[in-house]
């Protein structure tokens, strides 16, 4: 009987988390804040000093009780671990970087309330703390605490203007092709069952040819370069995946060995990827599945059996990647809307720009998708915006309309442009030339002919439509045709529109008509500032990497570093510092002076 293995903690592996008794955390301990008065007599304070003597006790402990038990060992302050974790994205530091610096570093010692002797705690008690707050959905904890002290300072206020933008997050796994996906799959499904349950696998392999094969890592070995021969590697992989997968589900195979993640993993990775069939003999042959068999859309698509949640995605010709997502929305008030409630020394120029949502997605999700779930957490913490500005990829016109109405919130955003030839080519009749009689469902064209039909329908994902047709017999001696149509008329069909319904034209209509002015480009010109966010983000936390596998932990890796950028801009804020200007090299200078 194969029993489902326990792997104690070995000891040295530091504090284990275990319970937590909220507490106040103590003030700076005497020696260390003489320290730091001592050593910042006459410059401006650090980061964590600054967070401590603005912020206080930030993250207190209660909320995070509900991740940790109440009864055995007690355990390190999940408040003050929060903290660290912050300053830890604020300084791109590891797990056992930051560890040191809560030992070595006067400043943490200082923001944690920690005396000089404080050993601190082993590196391995940032990674539990992560996994007991993604357990429990507390990730978002943090900024949510933040934004509340903020709200109450008057720093973050509802009905401003905020913009959003995302940015493309790069997977902490190596890219495979499909076939070293196949292979490396049935390697990592290996690797667990040998570590869990080595007996029941020695019964079912021949463990010392398994080893040949999948002892290394399938990229650590040069693949076959001709087609056959990458074909049969395939077969052998898909072959070992699909018997291995046999002797899991077997009645006689302990039912826990199906629960182990990489095992779930291969059995999806087979699926998506092999296609199992017979020969003219009737042995069964397994193939790798090609296009003509139906391959899984991208959305579904396993890219690595080490990250399972981390998805292909491509922007424009020039930018594929693995991995995920993240979008930032952040408050970008004009200086006159800010009232001064605060003294004269501390409104130097206008309040910082502060992140107030983070979502992170695979990398397949679109924008468009975002739009409702950006705003829906904006309105759980009371922070929607009046203007929210955002580029072209995120709303369509019932996304404006509908985020007016729901959430009284107004979107500005190029609308897309027309897609018809005739548009894009310029010298044709678009639909703008039609006009539109939604009372009589009647299209009449430039040339005085109206519509044949008007069919209401949906389009592949849903959308509302609204199918105009001519028939051949008018479109046929039409003098302008060729600029109108180049359909062949067959079938006794001329020209087609397809246009949405009359709420959603009508608003199209005037957007577009807006976007044209020069008042509305002056206003959406703010939206570009978020570019300069992200790149902060990438600068400072690194961002665009993922520092862990998975989607949960991506996320938190998120929100961590958006409430790192936050209070590196109050510290700024605070201390004085204007928001930087937009850099312009010398030479550009010279460039922009000869030509005026």
């Amino acid at each position: 009987m194969v029993r489902r293995p326990v792997f104690p903690r070995s000891p040295g592996r530091g504090v284990v988390l275990m319970c937590v008794q909220p507490q106040s955390w103590p003030e700076p301990a005497p020696e260390v804040a003489a320290a730091v008065r001592a050593a910042y007599r006459r410059r401006e304070s650090p980061l964590p000093v600054t967070i401590r003597d603005r912020l206080g006790e930030l993250f207190p402990d209660r909320e995070f009780t509900e991740a940790f038990g109440v009864r055995g060992r007690p355990g390190w302050s999940p408040g003050r671990l929060a903290l660290i974790t912050v300053l830890q994205m604020a300084e791109n530091l590891t797990d056992r970087q930051a560890a040191e610096a809560v030992r070595d570093k006067i400043s943490w010692k200082y923001a944690l309330g920690l005396g000089l002797d404080e050993e601190g705690f082993d590196a391995s008690v940032l990674a539990e703390f992560r996994a007991r707050v993604l357990a429990h959905n507390l990730e978002q904890r943090v900024l949510e605490l933040l934004l509340e002290v903020l709200k109450a300072e008057g720093l973050v206020t509802p009905r401003g203007r905020q913009r959003t933008d995302s940015t493309h997050v790069i997977s902490a796994v190596r890219d495979l092709n499909r076939l070293e996906l196949a292979g490396e799959s049935v390697r990592a499904a290996v690797e667990a069952l040998a570590a869990a349950a080595p007996g029941w696998l020695a019964g079912v392999v021949d463990v010392a040819d398994w080893a040949h094969r999948y002892g290394a890592r399938v990229d650590s070995w040069r693949l076959p370069a001709s087609k056959a021969k990458r074909a049969d590697l395939a077969g052998d992989f898909g072959r070992d995946a699909l018997r291995l997968l046999r002797a899991v589900y077997a009645e006689q195979a302990p039912g826990w060995l199906r629960e182990l993640p990489a095992v779930d993993v291969l059995r999806r990775v087979l699926v998506q990827n092999y296609v199992l069939g017979t020969d003219t003999s009737g042995r069964e042959v397994i193939r790798m599945r090609e296009a003509a068999d139906g391959l899984p859309p991208g959305r579904v698509r396993i890219s690595s059996p080490y990250d399972p949640d981390a998805r292909w995605a491509a922007k424009g010709a020039d930018l594929i990647w693995n991995g995920y997502k993240v979008h930032l929305t952040e408050t970008c008030d004009p200086p006159a809307q800010h009232p001064a409630q605060h003294p004269p020394e501390e409104t130097v120029g206008q309040r910082p720009n502060l992140i107030v949502s983070v979502t992170t997605t695979d990398a397949s999700v679109p924008d468009s998708a975002m739009v409702e779930p950006i705003h829906a957490t904006l309105a759980q913490r009371t922070l929607l915006p009046g203007e929210h500005l955002l580029d072209s990829g995120y709303p369509s016109v019932a996304a404006v309309l509908q985020t007016a109405r729901r959430w009284d919130v107004t979107l500005v955003s190029p609308l897309r442009a027309d897609q018809s030839r005739q548009a894009r080519d310029g010298t044709g009749y678009d639909r703008t030339a039609f006009t539109l009689d939604f009372d009589a469902r009647q299209a009449r064209c430039p040339q005085g002919q109206t519509s044949t039909w008007w069919t209401p329908t949906r389009a592949q994902r849903g959308t509302e439509k609204i199918k105009i047709g001519f028939t051949a017999d008018t479109c046929r001696p039409c003098p302008v045709r060729q600029q109108c149509t180049r359909s062949t008329l067959s079938h006794g069909i001329g020209r087609q529109l397809a246009v949405p319904p009359r709420e959603v034209y009508q608003a199209q209509q005037a957007a577009r008509a807006e976007q044209s002015t020069f008042d509305w480009r002056t206003r959406y010109a703010a939206r570009a500032g978020i570019e300069g966010t992200i790149g902060q983000g990438l600068a400072v936390t690194n961002l665009r990497y993922a520092r862990y596998r998975g989607l949960p932990k991506t996320r938190l890796q998120h929100v961590f570093s958006a409430v790192a950028l936050n209070l590196i801009r109050l510290s700024a804020y605070w201390n004085g510092h204007p928001l930087d200007r937009t850099r312009t090299s010398h030479l550009t200078r010279l460039d922009l002076a000869l030509a005026a």
